[in-house]
């Protein structure tokens, strides 16, 4: 039987197909669509410059909620910075899924990944569309989430069942994401499906949430994409959930959606391109959670301290200079940093470590470093990767 994630959730149908605009030949066309109207929600960048079909889904959702039947995805091509064509372009395509679906355009959220500054091959895209629409069902999940991808490595999806209401409930996401990846207020592009039933103002507030700790703790290398959305839909086909926000179950149904994000944003940290490790900052002690969130944001964004990691050197000077560097409040006098549980720097003095040992960490495949700045009770974690060769290849030659 084929894995089910996007569809695992009751009352959601999916279908991918491979239309030509990848040049692997790879899907790169998908739909995910609800049996009826959903709740939905969404995020999107924070990129001054963004996508059209970006401008279609706030268009569409001016205040981040409402009711939609379906989203269409594209790969390999993201329609950014091509004008009134491409927003054209982007509504033909919700156009489309509309009249396959028996739904007005205005009930289709859009999302396109790719080069940027292309027009979309939309002869391709509307007979991809055609063709993933045939297909709508509970069996083709796989090619939905490989149909998203662009330089990722790995898929990524995640399931988790909750009790709300005396009844069971699913929460399942895909995401997609490896390079561009420092998220403002969404991510890269996800799908969450989810058969809870949520208010559309309670399903917005509960996004927003969760994307704090997990989809907005992930750099890869500090670029916010133009085309970044994450949208949220909720069928109610399980005839329970969250009521109000002072609720039980609204805390259980954020949990539920914190672990799905939380799972989808490590995943896009650990494929980060070229990537050979997950890396976790945790930063405790700060002025405010605010603050733990710049200082832990800072080292994961150095380019400094992801090569030294990369290279299996235990540099932690690169760390205290990035935390210093940053916009937190930061007393070297008070400061600890610790490496897979090794402490190397301790109140404003370095300390006698193991260097072997912190170097067998440095060369596993998942890297901890934990910085106590001595100041308060702020906390956050934020994850990334080290930083390769192959990363720059990548990167050099994705445009040709």
């Amino acid at each position: 039987m084929a894995t089910r994630h996007i569809t695992a959730p009751a009352g959601f149908v999916a279908g991918a197909v491979a239309a030509g605009i990848k040049q692997s030949g790879k899907p790169d066309v998908a739909i995910i669509a609800a049996e009826s109207l959903a709740i939905a929600a969404i995020l999107t960048t924070r990129n001054q410059v963004f996508g059209e079909p970006v401008r279609w889904c706030r268009r569409i959702l001016p205040r981040g909620s409402g009711r939609i039947r379906a989203i269409v995805i594209n790969a390999g091509c993201s329609n950014v910075c091509t004008g009134a064509a491409g927003f054209h372009d982007a509504a033909a395509m919700a156009k489309r899924v509309a009249k396959r679906l028996g739904c007005r355009a205005e009930q289709v959220l859009v999302a396109s990944t790719g080069i940027i500054g292309h027009r979309l091959p939309m002869r391709k895209i509307l007979a991809g569309i055609d063709a993933a629409a045939a297909r709508l069902g509970v069996g083709d999940d796989e090619a939905v989430v490989r149909a998203i991808m662009t330089t990722d490595l790995k898929e990524k999806s995640a399931v988790v069942h909750v009790r709300l209401g005396g009844k069971d409930i699913t929460v399942a996401g895909i995401a997609k994401g490896s390079g561009m990846i420092a998220p403002h207020l969404a991510t890269m592009i996800s799908v969450i499906t989810t058969d809870a039933l949520v208010p559309p103002a309670l399903l917005h507030k509960a996004l927003r949430e969760v994307v704090g700790g997990t989809f907005n703790a992930v750099t890869v290398d500090s670029d916010t994409s133009t085309s970044d959305t994450v949208a949220v839909l909720a069928s109610g086909a399980a005839g329970a959930g969250p009521r109000s926000a002072a609720s039980g179950d609204y805390r259980r149904f954020v949990k539920a959606l914190g672990d799905v994000c939380g799972r989808l944003a490590r995943a896009i940290a650990a494929d980060g391109e070229g990537a050979t490790k997950l890396v976790s900052i945790e930063v405790r002690g700060a002025l405010g959670d605010a603050e733990a969130a710049i200082a832990a944001k800072s080292v994961a964004d150095s380019p400094l301290v992801k090569c030294a990691i990369h290279g299996g050197d235990p540099n932690w000077g690169r760390i205290a200079a990035a935390l210093g560097k940053s916009a937190a409040k930061v007393s070297p006098e008070k400061l600890s940093i610790r490496i897979g549980g090794v402490t190397v720097f301790a109140r404003g003095r370095p300390k006698a470590f193991d260097i072997a040992k912190v170097r067998q960490h440095l060369r596993g495949s998942e890297v901890r470093v934990q910085a106590r700045l001595g100041l308060g009770r702020g906390t956050f974690t934020a994850w990334t990767c080290d930083l390769s060769r192959q990363y720059i290849a990548i990167n050099a030659d994705y445009h040709t």
